[in-house]
């Protein structure tokens, strides 16, 4: 029988819940335990894949085409295992499948309400993930916070699952604010209390509590959560500001919070082995090198947009011993300011994106890292405006991506074939772990060192295969390419230090001790370019 560990959150949303549900679950993975994560989300979306960056940070996208919330990336890099769409519920799809059955009259002519059904369709659905992944412990985040109101089904569907499992199976973390007051200095408690009584008031007794603060937790502020909301000062944890993500493990741990987990579920005591995640969180703080890469996007007003970059970024660092430095460039600036801003950078990105708002200042970002031989790395948009760019400027084609221009004379980026007459936006792309062909003696090859590897998609349009043998000829090469040897996956120029670009997303498969290899080469290239 699996056992649950359920993380919940008060006061307000981004205190790192998610953060805090990987950690606990790299140290019970570290001990030998096998470890799996559901993430909720309350929303009514069925899945993150319609929402704007700026509503919901990035749409990270799974093996299967899953296009999922940020968390479920943190709980695939900390704990280095491949999740699906099942790990991800949300009150769309809950209340999608509920009506589905009733539509069927799966339930018999009984009126179909929130308790039982709804409430029901999670437990199972929670039930199902962790027996399908054999796991001997699921870690389950509930997004939002205590006293949201969409929250409230999936909070009495845990309370439940509680009580019909055993107290001995389930284990609630509660993770909240604790603020400090400038004026006096003071380590604030009130957030959490009121917090902690709005969960109980639903049902549910803390069992242990995260405190997020921007300094560690005094001995006092423990005492006196500890006293106030009903648990004992062992099980107040501290979760301070860090340098960087990856030292929350360690942070927990030092203050006992695998022994809480074994002592609370009654399981023996394992060694928790942080040694080479130390080592790792060690060699990203330690940097002994550094270098600017400007990232060039549209939605650089919030960091969270392009969070699996960054943690690609991370990893290549811990890989490399070199700190990278990412240089903010909002694409549009670019196409008012010109390309100056990209001067002082060591190497560039573009990242993926849709539509018309940015592009011609990352086409212009492109030229420069082309011409000025600076190491360059495109992902999906990016893929495609690097041709269009080369189509432009080298080959003088009047040419763009019909995703901007439908009617251009040279549509060198052109629709899926199968997207002619999709009229669904939401998980109709062409999404996840596709299978690509690499050409030997490339420079992909070089960082692959394979002939076959499956990476990540999500994406409507590709070049044009009408296109693929002039650019070719023009000294564009695809390196990579689809099984059906008509999709293009992998393009660089092999006259330049590092130029190259790839239709899928390297980002989303990138892990702490395996860094995506366009983002090691990138940055291995960036420090060749500063001497």
């Amino acid at each position: 029988m699996p056992k649950y560990i359920v993380v919940t959150g008060g006061v307000l949303s981004g205190l790192g819940k998610g953060i805090v549900a990987s950690s606990i679950g790299v140290l019970l993975k570290s001990q030998g335990y096998n470890v799996t994560a559901i993430k909720i989300d309350p929303y009514l979306n069925c899945d993150a894949g319609t929402m704007n960056p700026y509503q919901h940070g990035e749409v990270f996208v799974l093996e299967d085409g899953g296009e999922v919330d940020l968390d479920l990336g943190n709980y695939e890099r900390f704990l280095d295992i491949n999740l699906g769409k099942k790990n991800n519920i949300t009150t769309g799809k809950v209340y999608k499948s509920v009506i589905e059955k009733e539509r069927r009259g799966d339930y018999l002519g009984k009126t179909v309400q929130i308790v039982p059904h709804i409430t029901n369709e999670i437990k199972a659905w929670i039930r199902k993930v962790a027996k399908e992944s054999g796991a001997d412990i699921c870690i389950i985040e509930i997004g939002g916070t205590v006293g949201d109101i969409e929250s409230m089904p999936f909070l009495e569907a845990v309370r439940q699952l509680h009580i019909e499992e055993g107290h001995e199976n389930v284990i609630f973390i509660h993770t909240t604010l604790v603020p400090i007051i400038s004026v006096v200095g003071e380590q604030k408690t009130k957030p959490t209390q009121h917090s902690v009584k709005e969960l109980r008031a639903i049902g549910i007794s803390p069992d242990a509590i995260v405190g997020r603060c921007s300094e560690e937790l005094t001995e006092e502020t423990k005492r006196k959560i500890s006293l106030f909301c009903d648990v004992p000062v062992n099980a107040v944890f501290s979760s301070p500001n860090v340098e960087c993500i990856y030292e929350v493990p360690i942070v927990l741990e030092k203050q006992g919070m695998s022994s809480f987990i074994s002592k609370r579920f009654g399981i023996p005591e394992k060694k928790v082995d942080l040694k080479t995640w130390q080592d790792f969180v060690e060699r990203i703080k330690k940097a002994e090198n550094e270098v600017k890469i400007a990232l060039v996007g549209k939605y650089t007003a919030l960091g969270d947009s392009y969070l699996s970059i960054l943690e690609a970024f991370r990893h290549a660092s811990a890989a490399l011993n070199t700190k990278v430095n990412v240089v903010w460039v909002e694409s549009e600036d670019i196409e008012k300011k010109g390309t100056k801003i990209l001067d002082e950078v060591d190497g560039i990105l573009v990242p993926g994106g849709f539509g018309s708002r940015g592009a011609e200042g990352k086409i212009k970002a492109i030229e420069y890292a082309r011409i000025n031989k600076k190491p360059f790395l495109g992902i999906c948009f990016g893929f495609q405006l690097a041709v269009v760019e080369y189509g432009r400027n080298v080959l003088g084609l009047e040419c763009h991506t019909t995703e901007i221009e439908p009617n251009v004379k040279h549509p060198i980026i052109t629709i899926l074939p199968e997207q002619y007459d999709v009229d669904m936006l939401g998980g109709t792309m062409r999404l996840g772990a596709q299978p690509i062909i690499i050409k030997e003696g490339t420079l992909a090859y070089s960082l692959y060192k394979k002939k076959e590897v499956k990476e990540r998609h999500r994406h409507r349009y590709e070049v044009n295969p009408d296109y693929v043998e002039m650019l070719e000829k023009h000294g564009f090469v695809f390196s990579g390419i689809a099984k059906d040897k008509i999709r293009m996956e992998i393009a660089e120029l092999p006259e330049h230090p590092y130029f190259i670009a790839s239709q899928f997303h390297p980002e989303f498969k990138s892990r702490p001790l395996k860094p995506a290899p366009l983002f090691y080469g990138l940055v291995k290239a960036a420090m060749e370019n500063k001497k």
